[in-house]
């Protein structure tokens, strides 16, 4: 099921915590990216991969591959180069360390993205701001926050029309509660290993 919309994929992350590359992280012998990339050749017929590591990721020949528009500015940053570059209106837009994407969620949220800029998860802690699509119309509002230093994500909304995805239409899509789940630490990595 190939829709017309990119891929977006954010591998730029500091990632020290993890003391290397997030997305280069195995579980259960398959690297994050791999995982990732695996459930967006089934839906996207675009895939960017925004890094500031490009040379990392030139074994990615299927997927385009960008930095920051404006360097040191964080997701934000990295969702507004996607965007960018997205040869289609809308882009789905995940980080690299979410291992257990839901192409049928992400199926779900796309079937709900014509009249809107933004789809986002919204569970009882807040939006799920790095699983979501965002359209192309939101670029100048990204750029003008960027380039007044202002990088939280959700800051662009308010002048957006957003659809909130709420917990009870997510469910289904999250029994075992692992669907928004990204990976900061050496422990929370070993806490998945081996869990099916």
């Amino acid at each position: 099921m190939k829709v017309s919309m990119t891929g977006i994929l954010l591998a730029g992350g500091q990632n020290t915590r993890m003391g290397g590359n997030k997305a280069f992280l195995k579980i259960d012998g398959e690297r994050l990216i791999d995982k990732t990339l695996s459930v967006y050749r089934q839906i996207f017929p675009e895939i960017i991969i925004v890094t500031n590591d490009p040379l990392s990721y030139i074994e990615f020949t299927d997927a385009t591959i960008v930095t920051d528009l404006h360097k040191g500015k964080g997701p934000l940053g990295g969702i507004y180069a996607g965007l960018f570059y997205a040869k289609h209106q809308h882009a789905f837009t995940c980080s690299c360390d979410m291992p257990f994407l839901n192409e049928a969620f992400i199926a779900y949220m796309i079937g709900q993205s014509e009249k809107h800029d933004v789809i986002v998860p919204e569970l009882p802690e807040g939006y799920q701001p790095l699983h979501a699509i965002y359209s192309r119309n939101c670029l100048p509002s990204i750029r003008r926050l960027i380039l007044m230093d202002k990088l939280k994500i959700t800051g662009f909304y308010r002048d957006m029309r957003v659809l909130p995805i709420s917990e009870e239409q997510i469910r289904s899509f999250n029994e075992d509660g692992r669907l928004f789940q990204n990976l900061n630490t050496p422990e929370e990595l070993e806490k998945v290993q081996g869990r099916r």
